[in-house]
């Protein structure tokens, strides 16, 4: 792990650029499955990455096929319900499979267990460049420090995250400007354990068009943090996307105001190092999936969904989509379009239910809407099981908010 420019080999089968979630999990099955596969990352490991760090039910499957859950809930703080409270203070706790664990923890797993499966894990090593030959990927142009190195690559997947730098340098960005924005810091308050004991969500006027959020971790530790899903949703006179006003740091100062259990954890805790803010790519929008010879996987692609900013566990299975695709191609080079259009079709076939996560985000922006829906739930013990059935993915997340879901709300 950490290797240097001067150790990568001419070439691989596999060049995986990214070692969070969806890098790591692609990674981590081809090395299973006999590849020789490259990893490289911007940041040496350990390393710190902005995130609310909620596990929900579709990460938890996703480890578990990677076969790495047990270790990561070894690590992570368990959770039996999110809890979900309104402009008005009425809260309903919504059970479900769930779990916090940091970002630096869970991706030095799942990169740890990648290089167990024989992948070569490079870093601190930048992607610049996509090489090509015909119109084909056929590697990368690396650099770390002053060095560059070129390696020649049968794929290449793009797994780098909400920055556009790589998706723009190999030609594969879509949309320059992210679908969102977040901000979120660690405070250390033992004597919020045992009264923070869920993953608690926070709707307000004062928050809108976004929502507040603390998740506990382990050893005292609370993850809080504020985020706007539709950030850059304003459409400008050139047809580009522009950045509606939105000052993090405010609307965390009111979502401490709004909300006494989060400005008692910040009166009486400890903030751990700098809040730090990220951009999100959601929706599945904002890059083309694949091009010959490369494909772009995890949040990259947008696999965070609006609404809620979740995003581990669609980076993860996007992963593997991306990896299960190459091997399902075998080693025929006429299979490599047959391995993007499989690819694309897996992704078309996710994208109906981000589609309806970004129905579901007008609760952001409607914050009334989750004081609806929680003074219904507390009356319909089918309605939390169909909200339960939205962390399960079971439910339909966009029918809470449509015109024939209102109906039901008053039906059941």
């Amino acid at each position: 792990m950490n290797l240097g420019l001067q150790e990568l080999p001419a070439a691989c089968d596999v060049l995986v650029v990214g070692a969070g979630p969806a890098g790591s999990a692609a990674a981590l099955t081809l090395a299973r499955a006999g590849r020789d596969v490259v990893l490289v990352d911007a940041q040496a490991f350990p390393r710190d990455k902005v995130c609310g760090d909620g596990l929900i039910p579709d990460a938890h499957k996703a480890l578990r096929k990677l076969g790495v859950l047990d270790e990561v809930m070894a690590a992570a703080q368990a959770a039996t319900h999110v809890g979900c409270i309104g402009p008005r203070g009425g809260r309903i706790d919504v059970p479900g499979t769930l779990a916090v664990l940091p970002r630096r923890e869970l991706d030095l797993i799942l990169c740890r267990a990648a290089v167990a499966a024989g992948a070569r894990m490079h870093a601190p090593v930048r992607f610049m460049a996509a090489l090509e030959e015909g119109g084909q990927v056929v590697g990368a142009l690396l650099q770390q420090g002053d060095a560059k190195v070129e390696l020649r690559a049968r794929w290449v997947l793009l797994a780098t995250g909400a920055v556009p730098q790589a998706l723009m340098a190999a030609g594969m960005s879509k949309r320059h400007t992210p679908s969102g924005v977040a901000l979120r810091g660690y405070v250390k308050n033992e004597r919020m354990v045992g009264r923070i004991d869920k993953l608690e969500v926070v709707w307000h006027r004062a928050l809108s068009p976004g929502y507040g959020w603390i998740f506990p971790c382990r050893d005292g530790i609370f993850n809080i943090g504020v985020g706007i899903a539709d950030s850059h949703g304003a459409q400008r006179e050139d047809g580009k996307l522009a950045k509606r006003e939105a000052n993090l740091r405010h609307v965390l100062d009111e979502f401490t105001r709004v909300y006494a259990p989060a400005r008692e954890l910040m009166k009486d805790g400890v903030v751990q190092g700098q809040m730090k803010g990220a951009p999100l790519r959601c929706s599945l929008d904002g890059a083309h999936y694949t091009r010959p010879g490369m494909m772009v996987t995890g949040e990259a692609a947008g696999s965070t969904y609006s609404f809620t900013g979740e995003g581990i566990g669609k980076a993860l299975e996007t992963g593997i989509l991306a990896a299960e695709a190459i091997l399902a191609g075998g080693d025929r080079p006429e299979g490599e379009a047959a391995v993007r259009a499989a690819y694309e079709a897996q992704l078309r076939a996710l994208k109906p239910r981000f589609d309806l996560y970004q129905k579901a985000n007008r609760v952001n922006t409607h914050p009334w809407l989750a004081d609806l829906l929680i003074w219904r739930a507390k009356k319909s013990a089918r309605l939390v099981r169909r909200m339960s059935g939205v962390l399960e993915e079971t439910s339909n997340p966009g029918h809470l908010v449509t015109v024939k879901g209102f109906v039901r709300l008053f039906t059941e």
